[in-house]
């Protein structure tokens, strides 16, 4: 039984926070989310919960409506909505991870919050174990240059964390995360892998167009056939969902040693004469 001190009522505005929810076993805390958070966690839509736009247009009266002791959310956040929320009686927990460390702190943070600290440990726990048998197959590899990008117009390079799973997997991160860099500076780093998981578009980046429209038909990525889309929410989630993108980076990165897996695809026969077919 949930101790008297532990949250029951959840309004979760960040997908990341359902998943660690949903990770720990507490996903019935849930009673409001929103729909990104339903393309990571499909349970959280069956009818029973309050679905929300998303953390920056959802109707604060929504969220207070149904009577949440605690809200999640990404910051920043909109501060008259959080005054609105406190003012309600419910608490605001605010996530800003920028690295692994910091994922790490969300979980047993959230778990925390739902009496479910040994949980959470157990989810970190396994993040690490996984991570680290990654690193150790990896091991004495070569590592190739990785161009990893989370939005395309204009192109933004992929955050921190997934800077630390390249590394992770074998691959040597191009560009600062998180920030915006020219394609120009790409294609003179010359990358041996090019990956694109755009935020809020699935696994449905269009991998051909980006190529030839940036004139990357004659880097290493391309000449070398890998040139990939990981699905959005296997990077861009700080959560555990991040161990299915690690699979996917080191399928991509490291084929050799790593087994094609899901939520990656995978474009062939890209060259300066256009663009090539796509592989799923």
């Amino acid at each position: 039984m949930p101790s008297d001190h532990t949250c029951r009522r959840i309004a979760c505005l960040q997908p990341s926070a359902t998943v660690i929810l949903d990770a720990v076993g507490e996903l019935d805390r849930v009673v409001a989310c929103t729909k990104y958070c339903a393309d990571v966690v499909p349970g959280v839509a069956d009818g029973a919960r309050t679905i929300l736009s998303d953390s920056w247009t959802a109707d604060t009266c929504e969220i207070i409506a149904v009577e949440p002791d605690l809200v999640i959310a990404s910051v920043p956040y909109q501060e008259k909505a959080i005054a609105e929320i406190l003012k309600a009686g419910a608490r605001f927990l605010g996530l800003a991870p920028k690295s692994l460390a910091d994922i790490y702190t969300d979980i047993v943070t959230i778990a925390g919050a739902v009496g479910a600290t040994s949980r959470g440990n157990d989810v970190v726990r396994n993040m690490r174990e996984h991570i680290a048998k990654v690193r150790a197959r990896v091991s004495g590899a070569v590592r190739l240059r990785v161009f990893c990008e989370e939005w395309g117009k204009p192109v933004i390079a992929s955050q921190r964390w997934v800077s630390e799973l390249v590394e992770t997997a074998g691959g040597e991160f191009i560009g600062t995360p998180a920030k915006q860099i020219r394609t120009e500076e790409v294609e003179t780093i010359d990358p041996q892998v090019v990956i694109a998981a755009w935020c809020g578009t699935g696994d449905r980046v269009p991998l051909e167009k980006i190529i030839t429209a940036r004139g990357w038909q004659n880097t290493s990525a391309a000449l070398a056939e890998k040139v990939f889309c990981i699905r959005d929410e296997f990077l861009n989630t700080p959560a555990p969902t991040l161990m299915h993108g690690l699979d996917a980076l080191a399928f991509a990165i490291h084929p050799e040693l790593f087994p094609r897996t899901k939520g990656i695809r995978q474009i062939t026969g890209v060259s300066a004469a256009g663009a090539g077919n796509a592989v799923l």
